[in-house]
C-alpha cells in the first residue's frame, strides 16, 4: 500500500462527521416523534438513523472503530444538546457549555492522534 493511500482518510473523516450530524438529527427527531406517533419526525428519524449508521460503517473502513465511534457519539451528543439549548428545549448553563466543549475537544484530540495500526505479535 502506498503512503498516499494509507494516509488518505480525509473523505472517511468527512463521512464520519456527516454521520455525527445525522445522529443529532435523528436523536432530535426521535424526541419529536412522541413515541413514533408523529409521522414526519418518525420518517425523519428512520431515514437519518439509517444514513447515520451507514456512514459510520463506511468510516470504520479506514478509521479505527473505537476512535470513529467515540467521535460519532461525542459530536452527535454535543450537537443534540446544543440544538436543544438553542431551541429552548433544555436550559443552557456555563457548565453545560464547558462540558460540551470538552466533548468536542476530546473528539478533535482523537482525530489529531496518528492513525497507527497495531502490530501483530509473532508467536
Amino acid at each position: 500500500m502506498t503512503t498516499n493511500t494509507k494516509n488518505n482518510t480525509g473523505i472517511f473523516w468527512i463521512i464520519l462527521l456527516a454521520s455525527a450530524v445525522l445522529e443529532a438529527v435523528w436523536a432530535t427527531a426521535l424526541g419529536l416523534s412522541n413515541g413514533f406517533t408523529q409521522l414526519v419526525p418518525t420518517v425523519v428519524f428512520a431515514i437519518t438513523a439509517t444514513l447515520s449508521m451507514l456512514g459510520l460503517g463506511i468510516a470504520v473502513k479506514r478509521i479505527p472503530l473505537g476512535t470513529a465511534y467515540a467521535v460519532w457519539v461525542g459530536i452527535g451528543a454535543a450537537l443534540t444538546v446544543g440544538w436543544a439549548m438553542v431551541t429552548g428545549v433544555e436550559p443552557a448553563s456555563p457548565l453545560k457549555l464547558l462540558f460540551i466543549a470538552g466533548i468536542v475537544g476530546c473528539a478533535a484530540g482523537l482525530k489529531a492522534l496518528p492513525a497507527e495500526k497495531p502490530v501483530a505479535k509473532a508467536e
